[in-house]
């Protein structure tokens, strides 16, 4: 890799892998309030990647025993908040965890769990729409999101689809093909299927 090419990637990276398993990753954001989106898709590695759906976003104090107080009683608005308590971006962290949806293997795209969970310290980049429009393409992931036990499954699903379908050159057409492709994993869940429809075409 070039010097330019490894600059590129450098200021690409989202953040680094802080806690793993093989069903998700925890990242720390170098960058306060600069996590992707609910539903995106992230990778950490490289030849041997691993990938993720985002399914939770937030920030905090980075000591635990300490709360975060407010601070804004004299100033305009937030922004200034910041700007006289420079300190904060040293003090608070921005995390977001992804539940694992993927893997490369010997270059090949797979949509389930690694068979070992990315290494602390991963670094962790946003997939560009060509990736997105690649591992969206099949819905074999799918299984994973609708039985994880995480909060707002079906919100996470509906964002990842309705971001996905801006990847791809018909949207309309992709989201009408994932609500097909869903009816037979829901098996009875109709209820369930129309919500994740209705948040799809919002």
């Amino acid at each position: 890799m070039s010097t330019r090419e490894a600059s590129c990637d450098r200021d690409l990276r989202l953040g680094e892998v802080v806690e793993a398993t093989t069903t998700e990753f925890v990242v720390q954001c170098y960058e306060l309030y600069t996590a992707p989106a609910l539903g995106s898709l992230v990778r950490c590695g490289d030849d041997e990647a691993i990938y993720g759906i985002v399914h939770e976003i937030g920030t905090r104090s980075i000591d635990t025993g300490r709360r975060t107080i407010a601070r804004g009683r004299d100033e305009d608005d937030e922004d200034a908040i910041y700007q006289a308590n420079p300190q904060l971006s040293r003090l608070l962290s921005t995390e977001f965890r992804a539940l694992s949806v993927g893997h490369t293997e010997a270059g090949v795209l797979r949509r389930w769990l690694a068979p070992l969970p990315p290494r602390i310290h991963s670094f962790v980049y946003p997939c560009s729409d060509d990736v997105v429009r690649e591992f969206s393409a099949e819905l074999d992931f799918a299984s994973i999101l609708l039985s994880a036990p995480i909060s707002a499954a079906d919100d996470v699903l509906a964002a990842f689809l309705k971001t996905a379908g801006r990847a791809h050159p018909d949207p309309d057409a992709f989201l009408v093909n994932s609500g097909r492709r869903l009816t037979p994993l829901l098996g009875g869940q109709m209820q369930r299927l129309d919500g994740i429809l209705r948040r799809m075409a919002t």
